[in-house]
């Protein structure tokens, strides 16, 4: 895969609160056509690296570069319409807005237009185009006008994702989005977001994931994590394959 594949790399990244160090020279890139898994024992480090790659915290330090460009000091709300986007692991969609408006607002952060109220979003067709599209690809179309504290938790899940592709990433991270859903549904939503990233363009995923059900079917490729450094990046074949690797995974609170 040539240079110019790469969307996202982190460069001898570390992050410090006060003595503690809760990441540690950690090298990671993301390239077109890529599903890499981040996984870890809890406390691994996993979530600090996903909040340094989308703007939340800033590294102590090395760097983060992004379509080619270095993203220091650039914000989370920025950094999303720039084509790097995040969906939390708690679903954080407003309750009392409907589906349509929740991707709507997304739509108009994507669209860089000034907020003025959900009548002046309604008003406008290229919001309303994403809107649909969006809603569309994640089966959300016959709950537009259901507020979404009233949808099922799975679908309030994939909401919440949906909200996140309205901005139009090139590259989407996805904190644990089947958490909280049953292991019936739990495929049936992974299938929803691949299908839904195909259909939106998106070019690169990455997933920070405790199940390893999910890892092992949906991975390219596999980054380890143990006390806040890197401890493996392999091809998934060769992840599962490493039985030292996966024990520290599995063994560790990964389930």
């Amino acid at each position: 895969m040539s240079t110019s594949d790469v969307l996202l790399r982190a460069e001898q990244i570390s992050r410090h609160y006060g003595d503690f160090i809760a990441l540690h020279n950690v090298d990671l890139s993301v390239s077109r056509g890529e599903f890499v898994s981040v996984v870890g024992p809890n406390g691994a480090g996993k979530t600090t690296l996903v909040n340094v790659l989308t703007g939340l915290h800033q590294p102590t330090t090395g760097h983060v570069n992004f379509n080619g460009d270095n993203i220091a000091g650039v914000g989370a709300v920025d950094l999303a319409t720039r084509g790097l986007a995040r969906a939390f692991q708690l679903t954080s969609i407003f309750p009392e807005l409907t589906v349509r408006e929740t991707i709507a607002v997304s739509a108009c952060s994507y669209l860089n237009q000034r907020w003025n109220g959900f009548g002046h979003l309604f008003g406008s067709r290229k919001i309303n185009d994403i809107v649909v599209r969006t809603a569309d690809a994640f089966g959300l179309s016959p709950w537009l006008d259901t507020k979404g504290g009233s949808l099922p938790h799975g679908r309030r899940k994939l909401l919440d994702v949906a909200s996140a592709f309205a901005l139009h990433p090139k590259v989407m991270l996805l904190d644990e989005p089947t958490a909280g859903v049953s292991t019936a549904d739990k495929h049936g939503v992974m299938e929803t977001l691949l299908r839904a990233a195909k259909h939106m363009g998106i070019e690169a995923i990455m997933l920070v994931e405790h199940d390893m059900d999910l890892v092992s079917r949906y991975s390219t490729r596999i980054v380890a994590m143990q006390g806040g450094k890197k401890i493996a990046d392999l091809p998934r074949d060769e992840f599962f394959a490493n039985e030292e690797v996966v024990s520290i995974v599995v063994g560790k609170g990964a389930h």
